[in-house]
């Protein structure tokens, strides 16, 4: 996948602004760039790493424009190459013809991720840290953007490294074995490979259990917003949102599709989900957006149950909840039950001790009261989870990974329990090592290069 070619892209985003910044890297990004720049102070100059020269970008005799230019040279850049930054006035036509310059003097337009793939290629980041370079891009929140800063800057890559290397050691001994197999010699003390395993397995699993916080940090929190039709749902939506996101109307059954809205609650970002509301239809079209209420309830971590709590007794609620019970798979999912419309009331609901017991937040939606409390309780309970462990994964390949490494580990211990040969023990610790490698790119493909680098944009 890789060559020495020179590759330039536009950095900054497409389009009007008041600087553009142009990237440029390869063996020949400096004698490129040097053709086509002429310094405002000398007529000819010898460049010297980390660098700002000032001068015009020009076509033969035509001036383009006045630019700086900053050289990095290897291996002291981003992509361990030579590579140049050209900061440029933000013009569409002068990025276009900086770009033209540029590809007639020997360089390329850059691939998707194919400046970040060169770090990776020449030692700068290893793979979870190039990919953390996308996320970290995509970030829209603080704890997105945390995530994406530890695993850029080493401490999820780290762990791996160090879990790997203590395998490391010992595959090593069980291939010593194998060369001296005719004297029955053990250079690996199966008890200290038994403790080591089961040290692997407990940082392994923490790390495998924190990827369910950690994606939804990383993509947003699901909240969803159930109940039965004309109890509010779509006017706490918007009052949540400080916005008319929804529709509201009296007549039950409005929201037919479910209706989807982000909000960063003091650096959560969390996504809530407007649902048709729950009743038996005979009506195509709302059946339809009550089958779609139940796919989200499945996909959401937080469920807010909504109910009219001028007519909804405590048992009809507590029905309900058992109801969902039986129909959820993933018991984890925490419900908040809201007692909407408030201002309806004109006594206390009776049987208010077995409602207490339940997790209730009484609001109305409709004079937005007590609003902030659904808001409070939702990052209370994300930033509680969160203070559990400092690293968590947020990345599906190497939940998959890890997964597949913890399975390793437990056919090693199978075999060492039931005395199996070591040649045997051998090639399981050669897969935990290879699944682990696959994290951080000591071992890796064309194909998953591809595939990981693909999803980066132009520049980066």
């Amino acid at each position: 996948m890789y060559n020495n070619d020179t590759i330039c892209a536009l950095a900054t985003a497409p389009g009007v602004a008041a600087i553009s910044i142009i990237r440029v890297s390869g063996e020949n990004a400096i004698d490129s760039c040097s053709k086509i720049f002429k310094s405002k102070n000398k007529n000819t100059l010898e460049f010297k790493s980390h660098r700002i020269y000032f001068g015009y970008i020009q076509n033969e005799t035509e001036i383009i424009d006045e630019v700086l230019m900053s050289i990095f040279k290897a291996p002291k850049s981003y992509t361990g190459e030579n590579a140049v930054e050209i900061s440029c006035h933000g013009s569409v036509y002068i990025q276009q013809k900086i770009m033209e310059l540029l590809i007639s003097n020997g360089a390329r337009i850059a691939k998707p991720g194919e400046f970040t793939m060169r770090a990776f290629l020449n030692g700068k980041l290893d793979l979870s840290q190039a990919e953390a370079v996308a996320d970290l891009i995509a970030s829209h929140s603080n704890t997105s953007h945390a995530l994406a800063l530890d695993q850029m800057r080493g401490g999820f890559s780290n762990i791996i490294k160090e879990l790997r290397q203590q395998l490391l050691n010992f595959s090593s001994l069980i291939e010593l074995e194998l060369d001296f197999s005719e004297e029955d010699v053990e250079f690996a003390d199966r008890k200290a490979l038994n403790t080591l395993l089961s040290t692997l397995k407990t940082e392994i699993n923490k790390l495998i259990n924190s990827f369910a916080l950690g994606n939804v940090l990383k993509h947003g929190i699901p909240v969803a917003i159930i109940g039965k039709p004309n109890v509010g749902k779509s006017t706490l939506l918007n009052s949540i949102l400080n916005e008319e996101r929804a529709i509201v109307s009296d007549i039950p059954g409005t929201t037919r599709d479910t209706i989807e809205d982000t909000l960063n609650i003091k650096g959560v970002t969390f996504r809530f989900i407007d649902t048709a509301g729950l009743r038996e239809s005979y009506e195509e079209i709302e059946t339809i957006g009550i089958e779609r209420t139940y796919q989200k309830i499945e996909q959401a971590s937080i469920i807010l149950y909504v109910v009219d709590i001028s007519e909804t007794s405590v048992d009809e609620i507590i029905a309900s909840l058992k109801d969902f019970e039986q129909h959820i798979k993933n018991k984890t999912k925490r419900f908040i039950v809201i007692a909407n419309k408030t201002d309806l009331l004109y006594q206390t609901p009776q049987h208010l001790r077995e409602l207490l017991s339940l997790e209730v937040i009484f609001i109305s939606a409709k004079r937005k009261e007590n609003i902030n409390l659904i808001t409070d309780s939702l990052l209370k309970s994300v930033e509680t989870e969160k203070a559990t462990d400092n690293t968590m994964i947020s990345n599906i390949r190497h939940y998959e990974a890890l997964d597949k490494t913890l399975e390793a580990i437990n056919q090693i211990e199978i075999a060492i329990e039931n005395k199996i040969p070591s040649d045997l023990i051998a090639i399981d610790l050669k897969t935990a090592l290879f699944h682990l490698g696959e994290i951080t790119g000591e071992i890796t493909n064309d194909e998953v290069l591809g595939n990981i680098f693909k999803n980066f944009c132009i520049g980066k």
